[in-house]
């Protein structure tokens, strides 16, 4: 089993042992005498719902630091000779490691919600960016329909092929 896994079921435990916690003592001592849909449910829903809240402030602690060291480390100025990439003008050191695709993505002729869309990247394919970007707008080249299409897309909708 991945750490990832490990994680959200620990933390899923955790949410089920404070769900069991809270009700022992918020609940009537009745409800608890003999299993039944209510107490399911409270457990159901209070595992969940605990269990979420748990991965969501430990991801957040942990991929902030993350975040911020690897935009010190992930990018570097540009030389002079190359064409301007952004305002900025800097540029991903990590190009050609391939992103993967996990939902229908739009490919963008320039950076930006309204810049006129070029082609739909499916779901599942593989987009390697050319190691140009602007803010979150990255450019990548996807193969679609069997031609590869070099366009921009958002960085939020791209996944590591791992993951």
């Amino acid at each position: 089993m991945d750490a990832t896994k490990l994680h959200a079921v620990a933390a899923f435990a955790a949410g089920l042992v404070i769900t069991l916690f809270l009700a022992a003592y918020l609940t009537p001592r009745a409800w608890w005498r003999r299993p039944n849909a209510r107490a399911l449910f409270i457990m159901v829903a209070g595992a969940w719902g605990f269990g979420s809240l748990i991965l969501y402030a430990i991801g957040s602690q942990a991929a902030a630091p993350l975040t911020r060291a690897a935009t010190r480390t992930a990018y570097v100025a540009k030389d002079e000779q190359q064409a301007p990439s952004g305002p900025a003008g800097w540029r991903n050191a990590v190009a050609g490691r391939p992103f993967h695709v996990h939902r229908d993505l739009n490919l963008r002729a320039a950076p930006g919600v309204h810049a006129a869309r070029i082609a739909i990247v499916p779901a599942g394919a593989d987009a390697t960016p050319t190691g140009v970007r602007d803010g979150d707008w990255w450019q990548i080249t996807a193969i679609i329909g069997g031609r590869e299409t070099t366009g921009w897309a958002s960085s939020l909708w791209l996944r590591r092929s791992g993951e």
